[in-house]
Order: structure tokens, then C-alpha cells, then sequence
């Protein structure tokens, strides 16, 4: 990199390094049509429109984020970017250029601070914002003055570096009216006490999903859903337009998936409107502030996929502060085995602790794009109504269990010798040799279905599903310390002796409380 375009190489109120630019000026664009007024960058004036273009090249071991300041003078209506970069070929197992784009306005780049106003990833290549609208991903609002920043976020950098080209075109004349959001209600009214099937992990084209907001929610009713939450990454541009799909059958709650560069996660339920900020790592020590944001906010932390194989999908940031672990994520695969295995060690860290605090498992699709199924799987939470937060209480609670579709139907029951009993997510309190029964009932799956049921010790009991679909086991206090189901299909051909096949069904713990 040229050190000419290059102000200053400095921290994000973090550790996390980023590079600033040198600016790009449009007060003089009208005057010097054609010419360029400092290396690596052009402008032209076309009619009411004003229009710079800056090279650059970025090298390998670059900040995670480089912004390119634009003084964006009075009388706009309009800024639109458009970029590309290079993708030169690269050695066998050497990762190539993949580079992210976005933009904060005149309020500055502050980590959690005002000057968001829209995020699109590698899904676009130009975004435009107007008071009026604002492509998918960005937010519709005045182009105020002031110095703006287009923000490059280059994911991966081949050997050779990465050329990259940002053209910023100004349209002048009078601002339009910005619309006032309207967001979803936060409860459906008449829906008391019951089981309600949700989805909490979904993209649409606001971030690199290919379905909009329309069919999104076309799709969640077909799929049997109550719920879902809207979670595209790093934005909340998709908040203000899914009031209309809302309705007495569905309720729509309003999130994002937050994209760091050490694993991703989801804040379930948040206000309306409400960024949460991603430009952060595990070693930045951010990660607790923004959680604390979500629950000032009234969301809950749920790492997704923690197992992910894309890069950077690695869950890094730990399980002390989160509400719930998304141990399936879409079609059952190996990570989603990884993710199991690792929720069931912290459930036997907290029999370990003794103070009674334990992280639930919940279940959802990531769904994309076709064919990916819209809730494949789906949460199934026990809540006091169809409102956002009690569904947010029953989560937090265990209270839930994960299905592979609404055809799957299941209950998990522990009884003491004396009458007490308790449901999944609950207690039950015996004496320490007292003989608990443990019935499992399950419908909608396979004739040849696996039951499974499992404690701190491990798998516990296996049995084929029955015709009358219920199995029970007995134990008692002291030998499991919580006991849970899960529900498999048989094992694909080769699998190694062991490993269960794909999860039609998990539930969250009982756990045996010794008097």
C-alpha cells in the first residue's frame, strides 16, 4: 500500500486493528472533471451527480477492517457505492480474496455508536441510501455532511494482496421524507399457556439470503411455525418491513446474527431497530458489553453453529455469558455432533458447580436459500403465551426441546415414588436412592427411529421406537444427575460403530435433585 493513502493504523475502541484511508474530498469533484486530485483516486461530475473512484492494494496480515473516509458536502440526497477487488489464483489449501463491504455516516465508526447505516458482507457489490429507501442490508435516512466511511472488511487476503476498486457517487438535490418504522407486535393476544414452534436463525436478501422478507414468512407458516426471528447479519435493515407478515398465527421477532471474525451468534427478540455491533474478537474483550446491550434490550445470547466450518464461524467467546447454545443447526451433520458432545460436557460442569446455573440447548435452520427448509430443525418452547418474552423465559429456562418439522411430537416426564414429576427444563427433588421413572412418548418420526436417553454418565438406555411410542427407565438421584432424550434415525451405511445416526428430536434436561 501506497503510504500516501494511508492516515493512520489503529485500534477500534479494542484490540481489533483497523486502517483508515485517506479521505475522499467531493468539494472539488465539479471542478476538475476527469482529473484526479490524490494517488489512487479519480473524480468525475456528471449533471447533479459527483462521483470519485479509489484504488487501492491491501496486503496479506492487513487490518480487519480498512476504512475509506468520504466528505459528503451539503445539498445530498443520494450516496452510492459500488466495489470490486481481484480474486488472483492461489496455491492448493491457500485461502484467496474475499472482501466485505458496509458504511457508517457522519457519526463516526464507534464501536456500538450511532453512525451504523448498513452492512451487506460479500453478498453485494453496490448498495445506495436515500432518505426515502436504501438498498437490502442499509438503512434509509438524510445523507447528512460530514465525513462518512465506507468500511472494507477483507475477509481473507491472498499471497499476492488485494486490489481493490471503491467508485462513491453523490446525487445532489433536496432530501426526501424518511419513513417512521413500524415493527412487529410483540405478542399475538389470546394465546395463552402452551408449546409454540419457532426458528430463531434465518436470512433473507438483507444480508446473503436469497428470499425476501415476503416469502420468508410464507414459508414459516407453511413449515407450521408460531414464531421466528429475523437474524440477518450485522443489520436490522429487515425490522421496519416485516410488520405487515406478522399476524394471529405467526409472531415475528426482531434480531440479528452477529458476524465476529471469532464465531457467530444471535440476539433472539431484540428491540425493534436495535445494532449490535460485530467488529470485534475473543481477544478484544468486547464480547460481555454487547451481550449486556441485548438484555438491556431485551434479546437473549444464543451462539450459533459453534462448530461451523466456513471460516470464522467457530465459537471462540465461551458459555458464561450466554443464554442458550444452538447445538443443531440445519440438516444434522458432524459439527452439529461437535456441538452435542460439547453442550452435554457444560450441562456435566454444572452438576460439577452445584449452583444450580445451566445453558440450554435450542435448535434452528440458518435457512438461506433454496432448497434449505425453513424450520429444519424448529425450537419447541413451553411458554405462558405467544408473546416475545415469555418465549425468550421458556428458552432461558430449558423449557424447550428441538424437532426435525411440526410432524414430530414429544414428551419427557421424570416421577418420584410419591407423586412429585417434572417436565423438561424443571427439577425434580428426591431422596437420593428414591426409584424416578423416566417415560419418554414420541410421534411423527420413522417406524425404525432410535430412542436414546442420557445422563452425566452418558447414554443410559437405547431402545427401537415402539408401536405404542413410549419408553420408560428407572433410576434414582444418585446415580443420574439430569436425564435427556434424543430421538435418531439409523446410522447412514459406513458409519463407525457408535455414532448414532442424524437427531430427529433432543430435548433439554430434567434434572434430579437429591433431598
Amino acid at each position: 500500500m501506497d503510504r500516501r493513502d494511508v492516515l493512520k493504523l489503529s485500534a477500534l475502541a479494542s484490540a481489533t486493528t483497523v486502517l483508515t484511508l485517506a479521505p475522499v474530498n467531493f468539494a472539488s469533484a465539479s471542478d476538475s472533471p476527469g482529473g484526479a486530485d490524490a494517488a489512487g483516486t479519480a473524480g468525475t461530475s456528471s449533471g447533479q451527480d459527483l462521483t470519485r473512484t479509489v484504488t487501492g492494494h491491501l496486503p496479506t496480515g492487513v487490518a480487519d477492517f480498512v476504512y475509506l473516509p468520504v466528505e459528503v458536502p451539503r445539498g445530498v440526497r443520494q450516496i452510492a457505492v459500488s466495489y470490486t477487488y481481484d480474486r488472483p489464483a492461489v496455491p492448493a489449501g491457500t485461502l484467496g480474496n474475499a472482501c466485505d463491504i458496509g458504511i457508517f455516516d457522519q457519526h463516526g465508526t464507534g464501536l456500538g455508536g450511532r453512525g451504523f447505516r448498513g452492512w451487506s458482507g460479500g453478498a453485494r457489490t453496490e448498495f445506495a441510501i436515500s432518505a426515502e429507501e436504501a438498498t437490502p442490508g442499509y438503512l434509509a435516512g438524510p445523507v447528512e455532511a460530514g465525513t462518512w466511511y465506507v468500511v472494507l472488511g477483507p475477509y481473507t487476503v491472498a499471497p499476492q494482496g488485494l486490489d481493490y476498486s471503491v467508485t462513491v457517487s453523490l446525487t445532489l438535490g433536496e432530501q426526501g421524507r424518511t419513513p417512521k418504522p413500524v415493527y412487529p407486535p410483540e405478542q399475538v393476544a389470546g394465546r395463552g399457556r402452551g408449546w409454540y414452534r419457532g426458528d430463531c436463525h434465518l436470512h433473507t436478501v438483507h444480508s446473503d439470503g436469497k428470499r425476501t422478507v415476503e416469502q420468508l414468512a410464507e414459508l414459516a407458516r407453511t413449515a407450521k411455525l408460531d414464531f421466528i426471528n429475523s437474524s440477518d447479519h450485522n443489520t436490522t435493515s429487515a425490522h421496519p418491513f416485516l410488520a405487515p407478515l406478522a399476524g394471529d398465527d405467526l409472531l415475528i421477532l426482531t434480531g440479528e446474527e452477529v458476524t465476529t471474525r471469532n464465531g457467530h451468534f444471535l440476539a433472539i427478540g431484540l428491540d425493534g431497530g436495535e445494532f449490535v455491533d460485530w467488529r470485534y474478537r475473543a481477544r478484544d474483550d468486547a464480547f460481555d458489553s454487547f451481550a449486556r446491550q441485548i438484555r438491556r434490550a431485551g434479546g437473549i445470547v444464543v451462539p450459533a453453529h459453534p462448530y461451523g466450518t466456513s471460516l470464522a464461524s467457530q465459537w471462540k467467546f465461551g458459555y458464561d455469558n450466554v443464554d442458550a447454545i444452538e447445538v443443531w443447526n440445519g440438516p444434522w451433520t458432524t459439527d452439529d455432533e461437535a456441538s452435542l458432545l460439547t453442550w452435554d460436557n457444560l450441562l456435566t460442569g454444572a452438576v460439577r458447580r452445584g449452583d444450580g446455573h445451566w445453558v440450554p440447548a435450542m435448535g434452528n435452520s440458518d435457512a438461506h436459500r433454496d432448497p434449505d427448509v425453513v424450520g429444519l430443525p424448529q425450537t419447541v418452547v413451553l411458554a405462558d403465551g405467544l408473546n416475545r418474552h415469555a418465549l425468550q423465559e421458556g428458552i432461558r429456562a430449558g423449557r424447550s426441546w428441538i424437532a426435525e418439522s411440526a410432524a414430530v411430537q414429544l414428551s419427557l416426564t421424570a416421577k418420584g415414588p410419591h407423586g412429585e414429576h417434572a417436565g423438561i427444563g424443571d427439577r425434580l427433588k428426591v431422596a437420593a436412592d428414591a426409584v424416578v421413572t423416566v417415560e419418554l412418548t414420541v410421534s411423527g418420526v420413522p417406524a425404525d427411529s432410535l430412542l436414546r436417553l442420557v445422563s452425566d454418565e452418558g447414554q443410559v438406555f437405547a431402545s427401537a421406537l415402539p408401536a405404542s411410542g413410549t419408553v420408560s427407565w428407572q433410576t434414582t438421584a444418585s446415580l443420574a444427575a439430569y436425564v435427556r432424550a434424543e430421538v435418531r434415525h439409523p446410522a447412514p451405511a459406513g458409519t463407525p460403530a457408535g455414532i448414532p445416526g442424524p437427531a430427529a428430536a433432543i430435548t433439554n434436561p430434567i434434572w434430579l435433585d437429591r433431598k
